[in-house]
């Protein structure tokens, strides 16, 4: 089941970078907060992509998304 909830005001997500960024970012979160055990960066990634399965941008624009989501877990020091 995929969670897209770019904030709490609104359920519209929009086919660009920022709004993937801005979900990314709580699903990555989430996620981190629900995990039992510690799977690699990599792995981990997958996971948070796989809720995000019907984001427009990833949907539309697949390189670019793992590109953005990268450039935030190295931006946020998410890892």
């Amino acid at each position: 089941m995929s969670y897209i909830s770019p904030d709490a005001g609104t359920d519209r997500v929009f086919d660009n970078a920022d709004s993937f960024a801005m979900v990314f970012d709580r699903t990555w979160q989430r996620l981190r907060g629900e995990a039992t055990e510690s799977p690699s960066e990599a792995e981990f990634l997958e996971q948070v992509l796989a809720e995000m399965t019907d984001h427009p941008f990833l949907i539309s624009s697949p390189e670019m998304a793992r590109q953005v989501a990268a450039f935030r877990i190295r931006l946020l020091d998410l890892s």
